[in-house]
């Protein structure tokens, strides 16, 4: 009734309002998501691509985020197996439950084998993690790695110096990675006397050294260069299939929608598509873990488990990847004019501006040049300024790069039919293929960055060890020390293959007999016994024969007088250096009148030994009490396993033995882990890269499918069109290299400065520059059989 008054009085009805702010935003939005589930098959290959584009993304920063996951978890299996004594002065008395251990790790080839010798001393002994009970005498436990490599031929000379009985295998709560090898030993002659340390129970907690402030320079900027990429992949991917959705939003102006309600309608799609892609993130993140289980990346390994997000890291992801979507593709649409009889692209009237995109570079490099410094009192870094500088400098480039190629193709005139098809389709619109090569672009820039500080400071973390490895390449030595032992590894060793000579010493601290007056520091000194052969290798010793006795001197003269004061002539010295301590018996031994002084030479460890040298003839191994047995061992380098004969030797006298090969240089180890971390975050980043450009190529190949049909239905030869593709690819990719240099090189100049180091070598970009060069052809390569595939009339249809 109340209508047809209307009708009758020349009412209008009343319209229904239209939703504002944030409901016209749900509406809006949830139309975009319709489309993209319900726009057909064209609609749908868009959205998987820009899915599986975001999904690659979303799984990287899913591991990123896992980081510290697996480092406490890692932290945590380490400590969970430590005596908890290990590093405590104090010696707890044994028990029902005590435990003596000594460490038993060993090297075979270029693997790292950890272990420990255990003895129970009683029937309820404590266990470490992953161990239902402990090894007896002649028995092992050991991890499954281990087990795979002594029943390996590869193992074959490992299996001869651990030849225990395997009685068990160590579970995974007691393995820092699937791929470690560890192992222990059971055994019956283990005492507190004789190298033994008695714990309590496992579970001590470890002094983690601080990590150098230059490290921690290069960690930050590790994680710039390896995730900045990954977020400029995904603004790249949630922009896949712009130019048809570009003319579907036209033909929703042509029915009545505004300017803004369309372009929030194409941010729900892009929202659809990213939200899908944080599924398939998840999906491809928990498949990847189970298999990187079983795999190891550059000799670094980790349990699927382990491998867990922080959730505020993963709560963020979640939030911030589809937010990015919606803002992306809101900028990116804020250029492009749609109407309802089509779409302009600002771009096509106006060269893109320059003065605006050098300022998040010069930024980012004032930022990093003027307030990222290192604390010269407490050497700490602040991470902000050196991460937010880094970022701008590399988003910086980003932004330069569209300019660029549009710069320089819009100069490019004639050629052959390839370049003139590659070149006009870059001059009318550049804009994705200069997005597909970004994340190449900043992941080149940040690796000539990262290559020219560690340039830079791999001499700080290369130490001059001072060894000698032209004399002897292999050092052993003992915590205990009786004749018996010393003469077999002098005997042992020589008889070893592949062993030249040998230098075995016995070591022990010598004191001056009687109590000191006051506060006086009882005179010590060193005594080393040795045969001639073996003393002529650390002093310049002329003539020596058994039962010969030397006071050596070094260049130190203080030093000296500590030597003079102990070792008199003629007088005695005390061989027991505890006895004023424990209240144990005296040794005392007279220094023969015959003793001869010399001056002393650095042994092939770089060591110099002075105070008194004394063959097997002048004193008797057995009656020192305290001391340490070594030897240096000279090998044949051109037999193969030579060092590992020696080790099986050293096995064989004692487990315990400690042996290592003597190097000139020694690295640094918190440097060789950052190492081994960036190789194992650029091996990731790169598989990513090479995945997003192929993904992107394929994507715009898609796009211009119809005109690739067009073209071989007017008589265009497929080679033609290949060759066109790769110009394609090749152009915005040597600009985006070369820009990547200029950046880098900028980069890794401003970060050295900040450690006040200089640039060692300015042609670091070299390697690069070839990577970039071959992923040009191995995308291109990839990219082939779809081209031929699109390159066909039927692609004239539409639907």
């Amino acid at each position: 009734m109340t209508k047809l008054l209307d009708r009758c009085t020349g009412t209008p009805p009343a319209r229904a309002t239209a939703p504002t702010g944030l409901a016209a935003w749900v509406r809006d939005l949830g139309l975009g998501i319709r489309f993209a589930v319900s726009g057909g098959r064209e609609s749908w290959a868009r959205t998987i691509l820009t899915a599986v584009g975001v999904g690659l993304g979303v799984a990287l920063l899913f591991c990123a985020a896992s980081v510290p996951s697996v480092l406490d978890s890692r932290s945590a299996r380490q400590e969970a197996r430590t005596p908890a004594d290990a590093s405590r002065e104090s010696r707890p008395e044994a028990s029902d439950t005590t435990v003596l251990w000594a460490d038993a790790s060993t090297e075979f080839r270029d693997k790292y084998i950890a272990g420990k010798i255990l003895r129970a001393e009683g029937t309820d002994p404590v266990r470490p993690p992953g161990v239902d009970r402990l090894p007896g005498p002649g028995e092992m436990v050991v991890s499954p790695a281990l087990g795979e490599l002594l029943a390996s031929p590869e193992g074959k000379l490992l299996a001869e110096r651990l030849n225990y009985r395997v009685i068990g295998t160590i579970s995974d709560s007691g393995l820092l990675s699937p791929s470690e090898l560890h192992h222990y030993v059971g055994s019956s002659t283990l005492t507190a006397d004789n190298g033994g340390h008695r714990t309590t129970a496992f579970g001590g907690r470890l002094m983690s050294e601080p990590m150098d402030p230059v490290l921690v320079v290069v960690v930050i900027l590790m994680c710039v260069v390896l995730l900045v990429p990954v977020a400029i992949f995904i603004a790249t991917a949630v922009r896949f299939g712009g130019e048809r959705r570009d003319r579907r939003l036209a033909a929703l102006r042509l029915v009545g929608a505004d300017i803004r309600t369309t372009r929030r309608i194409a941010a729900g799609e892009a929202l659809f598509g990213s939200l899908l892609g944080l599924v398939i993130g998840a999906g491809v993140f928990l498949a990847a873990r189970q298999v990187l289980g079983g795999v190891q990346v550059w000799r670094v390994s980790t349990f699927p488990g382990d491998i867990t997000p922080v959730p505020v890291l993963a709560a963020l992801i979640a939030l911030a990847v589809p937010a990015a979507a919606v803002a992306v593709t809101l900028a990116a649409l804020r250029s492009v004019a749609i109407e309802p009889l089509g779409v302009v692209r600002s771009n096509g009237t106006r060269r893109r501006r320059l003065w605006w995109r050098l300022v998040p570079p010069v930024a980012g490099m004032v930022v990093l040049v003027m307030t990222g410094t290192v604390d010269e009192k407490t050497q700490a870094v602040d991470p902000y300024p050196l991460a937010g500088g880094a970022v701008l400098v590399l988003v910086g480039l980003v932004l330069l790069l569209p300019w660029l190629v549009e710069a320089v193709v819009g100069r490019l005139k004639g050629g052959p039919v390839p370049w003139q098809l590659a070149t006009r389709r870059l001059q009318l619109n550049s804009g994705p293929a200069a997005r597909a090569v970004s994340g190449i672009t900043v992941a080149v820039a940040g690796a000539i960055a990262l290559q020219m500080l560690f340039a830079g400071i791999d001499d700080d973390f290369n130490d001059v060890t001072g060894q000698d490895p032209s004399r002897a390449q292999v050092s052993v030595s003992a915590e205990v020390a009786n004749g018996e032992l010393a003469n077999r590894m002098i005997t042992d060793f020589r008889k070893t293959k592949g062993v030249k000579s040998v230098v075995g010493t016995v070591e022990t601290y010598v004191t001056r007999p009687g109590k000191v007056g006051g506060d006086e520091i009882q005179p010590t000194s060193t005594l080393t016994v040795g045969d001639c052969a073996t003393l002529r290798e650390l002093a310049r010793i002329a003539s020596c024969e058994n039962g010969d006795t030397f006071v050596v001197h070094s260049d130190d003269a203080e030093q000296n007088d500590w030597v003079d004061r102990t070792a008199r002539i003629g007088k005695a010295v005390n061989l027991n250096p505890y006895s004023e301590d424990d209240g144990s018996k005296a040794v005392l031994w007279t220094l023969p009148e015959s003793t001869r002084k010399v001056m002393a030479k650095p042994d092939p460890m770089g060591r110099v030994h002075d105070g008194i040298f004394a063959t097997p003839g002048a004193v008797a191994v057995s009656t020192l009490p305290a001391a340490t047995t070594g030897a240096q061992v000279k090998i044949d380098e051109g037999l193969p396993d030579a060092v590992e004969y020696v080790r099986n030797t050293a096995a064989r006298i004692d487990p315990a033995m400690r042996v290592f090969s003597l190097r000139e240089v020694e690295r640094n180890k918190q440097y060789a882990s950052v190492q081994s971390g960036l190789l194992v975050g650029a091996t990731g980043t790169m598989a990513l890269i090479a995945a997003s450009m192929l993904v992107s190529q394929v994507e715009q190949l898609r796009e211009r499918r119809r005109l690739l049909s067009v073209l071989i239905a007017f008589g265009t030869r497929r080679a033609t069109l290949g060759w066109s593709v790769l110009w394609q690819t090749a152009l915005p990719i040597i600009l985006g290299l070369a820009l990547a240099v200029v950046g880098g090189l900028a980069l890794g100049a401003a970060v050295l400065s900040l450690i006040e180091k200089s640039v060692s070598d300015w042609w670091v970009f070299l390697p690069f520059a070839g990577a970039g060069a071959a992923l040009i052809l191995a995308v291109t390569l990839l990219s082939l059989p779809p081209l031929w595939r699109l390159m066909r009339p039927d692609g004239l249809r539409t639907e």
